[in-house]
């Protein structure tokens, strides 16, 4: 699921380049994954997004915020970024790759949904 994960990010990202091309490089960004964990489940990622919050904040390019967001069907996390490119640049860092990803996998029960929203 790891290798696939990376490709659904990477097709995330090609997809919202081509389809808003004029955004790219909007000066505000924010990134949202949205992950489905079985309920039970749900302090574990809670327990993920804790441990590398503060990291995401001090050590990523262009990162201003994070937030997770419990839903009854889904748990969302919402990465505000400086830019567009930032946050793409992060859904390839080792920060995401090696330790946000390896530490959820175990809890997904399907494909993250990834999407990067540009702000005006």
């Amino acid at each position: 699921m790891k290798k696939h994960f990376a490709k659904t990010m990477a097709s995330a990202v090609l997809i919202s380049a081509v389809a808003a091309p004029g955004l790219v490089y909007a000066e505000k960004a924010y990134l949202e994954i949205t992950l489905k964990v079985d309920p039970q489940d749900r302090p574990a990622a809670g327990a993920v997004y804790a441990k590398f919050k503060q990291p995401f904040l001090k050590q990523v390019a262009g990162a201003q915020s994070k937030e997770l967001l419990m839903r009854s069907d889904d748990v969302q996390v919402l990465h505000g970024f400086a830019s567009r490119a930032q946050a793409e640049a992060y859904l390839g860092s080792d920060l995401f790759t090696k330790d946000v990803v390896v530490g959820l996998k175990p809890l997904l029960k399907a494909d993250p949904e990834v999407r990067i929203y540009s702000v005006n």
